[in-house]
């Protein structure tokens, strides 16, 4: 069990947003002590990209908290906030640690992805202000500083978006340590399932001691 305290009832509080997109961003979903532990449990991630949970070596009390946050409770506020029911939709974890100058480009993720949600845990203090990095909403295609909000990745930040036409997002450069772990509800179609698979072979394939 994770004496890690999350706060969901901050999410049920939450306003959605709808410019450019409907989401909704949490600056407290973690705070204070439980925060502090959470970030000092982070695994070491040296390389850039996404790692499903299962490919790192995650502290019990860690994963006890992953496993509550992809688990009922979130995901029957999520389908209640955005007339969305997802409360069987399967759900996959994915964490970074490093950010690359090539990561971060304007896109829309894939329609197998039903919901995203992202939890930063970087560093409260850290200055993130015209440094990159921050999430931006963007109302097209072209342009990331033709944005409608923009969330800077401080620890303990949570944003949710269903994804859809419009959920045009990225982020100005940024190189560096940058951790988040991302949860995805996904589809029940072809597409979902193949990338369901591909999520967990990638898991066992990055445990292998000469993968990399």
């Amino acid at each position: 069990m994770s004496t890690i305290s999350i706060n969901y009832e901050a999410v049920r509080r939450a306003v959605v947003s709808r410019v450019p997109c409907p989401h909704i961003v949490v600056s407290d979903f973690l705070a204070g002590p439980s925060l502090a532990r959470a970030v000092s449990l982070l695994p070491e991630i040296r390389a850039g990209g996404s790692f499903p949970i299962g490919a790192l070596e995650l502290h019990p009390e860690l994963k006890a908290m992953m496993e509550d946050f992809a688990g009922p409770r979130l995901k029957e506020i999520v389908s209640e906030k955005f007339g969305l029911d997802v409360r069987s939709a399967p759900s996959m974890v994915t964490m970074r640690g490093q950010t690359r100058a090539k990561d971060g480009r304007i896109h829309r993720d894939s329609a197998s992805k039903r919901v995203t949600i992202l939890l930063y845990l970087n560093d409260p203090e850290k200055d993130w202000d015209h440094k990159g990095g921050c999430l931006r909403f963007l109302n097209g295609p072209d342009d990331v500083e033709d944005y409608a909000s923009e969330i800077p990745p401080v620890g303990g930040t949570l944003v949710i978006f269903p994804n859809g036409p419009d959920t045009w997002h990225g982020h100005r450069p940024y190189v560096g340590a940058r951790h988040t772990v991302q949860l995805n509800y996904m589809a029940r179609d072809g597409r979902a399932r193949y990338e369901l698979v591909r999520h967990h072979v990638s898991a066992f394939c990055k445990r292998l001691p000469f993968f990399g």
